[in-house]
């Protein structure tokens, strides 16, 4: 009579396949809570350039501009002697005026405008001029400290007429 030798099948439950899983997934985890860390914002190269036109003493443009890269824009700043004669040349009404006047892809954009209403504007992609938040309203970005304002951030047609876009507490 023979007896027969059992063959030990290697287990998927051994203590070296246990431990590379685990390694594996400490490593997975510890990548993906990494990824989860980072700040929510687009892709720099999905936003156009955003162009201001400004005066060189302006320090609220300043201010403006750092809202708008904090949310994902590339900023470029243009100091330029007659920020006036600059809006009109771009296209936009003087009516609309502030300190600032900006270009983004196709759009104008006319002072503290929030970059979630740029974004919106890009999205939505509509036939228009641009956006405007007319003057230099407290509390839109850029404007920040004292007392906040109520204000409207208006869709700029060609015709030079305007509607509401969107309104801020």
């Amino acid at each position: 009579m023979q007896t027969s030798k059992a063959v030990a099948k290697p287990s998927i439950f051994s203590k070296r396949n246990l431990l590379r899983g685990l390694m594996l997934s400490i490593a997975l985890g510890t990548t993906a809570f990494a990824v989860a860390q980072q700040p929510a914002m687009p892709l720099a190269s999905v936003l156009p350039v955003v162009d201001v036109y400004k005066s060189p003493q302006c320090g609220c443009c300043k201010l403006w501009a750092k809202h708008l890269e904090q949310a994902g824009f590339k900023v470029v700043l243009h100091d330029v002697s007659d920020v006036p004669a600059t809006r009109k040349k771009l296209g936009m009404p003087e009516k609309f005026g502030s300190c600032h006047t900006a270009t983004v892809g196709q759009y104008l954009v006319e002072g503290h405008v929030p970059a979630s209403d740029i974004k919106r504007l890009l999205a939505e992609h509509p036939k228009a001029t641009g956006l405007a938040v007319p003057g230099m309203v407290q509390g839109s970005p850029g404007m920040e400290g004292g007392k906040n304002e109520s204000y409207d951030t208006l869709l700029v047609v060609a015709d030079g007429t305007a509607t509401v876009f969107n309104h801020h507490k």
